[in-house]
């Protein structure tokens, strides 16, 4: 990297590059972007992009020290996962005499202390990582074979990571691209399929009772949105403690919390969507008139469709609407701060009055 005339020391038996406070100012830019926690230096340039806060917020302290910011409630408050992030872009430590005074007052001292134990030389000893998973080789037998407890497995799935592009989850090429989806494939898919609903409720309670059954299929959605999240995907109260029900739980929704900003596994595959799909179609006829059901799905089909693709703009997107720059927000914080409650997507209303609101 440039302008780096960086010594080292031993950090329990390895090498630490030590930079200067002149050096790490010198990377400010989306070509090369540093950043400091108190006496640490991280490199969070491939990070940026996908940073939840958008990269802006990063580039307007590059160079500088975020102890401030980041536990900033007005900015973001960030949680304990968000420290775990920072720390796999890692490169180095401060020189003693160039950590400012701002990263170490009493208040920053010890959130410090809680990721690092530092003196005022430039020996160093890091907090031990607890094994869970490689990002970088196939995931899925990882969990199988972690025999890892119920308690380690939640505790670590919900600290966010982020690996260059989709981390493996089978290791076999066939397998991979059929849990990869790219976002302008839902509409692709479930739009012929919505065509057809809708020239068949029109047919079984003509077209002006169609319409009117849409709406109240886009509400309907947006219950069983709140309700495959909460009661399908958030399992982890009665999820059993072995390794067959971890491993589900990883591949259903797991995944998702511990790589969130994987632009591939975003959107619900088409396979997993229509047997869901499946299923909500049979438990509705099995309640309602079907000529009933034909003009809910009117409604149902777009209203899914739209949470999906909701879903990937909150992750990735530049909210231009002041809806869904509230909703990334509180979607992210689902993510970053607490996933045991805020499951609403494209609206808190259900999480209002369920009483699950972030």
């Amino acid at each position: 990297m440039m302008g780096i005339s960086a010594q080292t020391t031993v950090v329990d038996q390895q090498e630490v590059r030590t930079f200067s406070h002149e050096e790490v100012s010198e990377h400010h830019t989306a070509k090369s972007l540093w950043l400091t926690l108190g006496s640490k230096v991280y490199d969070v340039t491939n990070f940026m992009f996908d940073h939840p806060g958008g990269e802006e917020l990063l580039l307007q302290y590059g160079g500088k020290d975020v102890s401030e910011v980041m536990k900033d409630p007005v900015e973001h408050d960030h949680s304990e996962s968000a420290y775990e992030l920072l720390e796999e872009y890692y490169i180095g430590e401060l020189a003693a005499s160039s950590v400012t005074a701002s990263a170490v007052d009493s208040e920053g001292v010890s959130v410090l202390k809680k990721r690092t134990t530092t003196t005022t030389t430039t020996t160093t000893t890091t907090t031990p990582v607890e094994p869970f998973i490689d990002v970088t080789k196939p995931m899925l037998v990882q969990v199988w074979f972690g025999n890892f407890t119920k308690e380690h497995y939640l505790k670590h799935v919900h600290m966010p990571r982020h690996a260059k592009g989709s981390a493996p989850i089978f290791g076999n090429p066939i397998l991979e691209s059929l849990t990869k989806t790219v976002w302008y494939a839902v509409p692709m898919f479930w739009a012929p399929i919505w065509i057809v609903s809708l020239y068949l409720a029109s047919q079984q309670i003509g077209l002006p009772a169609t319409l009117q059954l849409l709406p109240l299929g886009v509400l309907l959605w947006t219950v069983i949105e709140y309700s495959l999240h909460r009661f399908l995907f958030h399992v982890e109260a009665v999820l059993p403690d072995n390794r067959v029900a971890l491993t589900l739980h990883f591949l259903l929704h797991g995944i998702h919390h511990y790589l969130p900003m994987d632009r591939l596994r975003l959107v619900m595959p088409p396979a997993l969507s229509v047997i869901l799909g499946i299923g909500l179609w049979n438990f509705f006829s099995a309640i309602l008139p079907k000529e009933w059901v034909y003009g809910l799905a009117t409604g149902v089909i777009p209203g899914y469709v739209g949470y999906d693709l909701i879903h990937f703009y909150l992750h990735h997107g530049r909210p231009f609407a002041a809806h869904l720059r509230t909703m990334k927000s509180y979607h992210l914080d689902h993510h970053y701060k607490d996933a045991n409650l805020g499951y609403g997507i494209t609206t808190k209303l259900w999480d209002r009055v369920f009483g699950t609101l972030l």
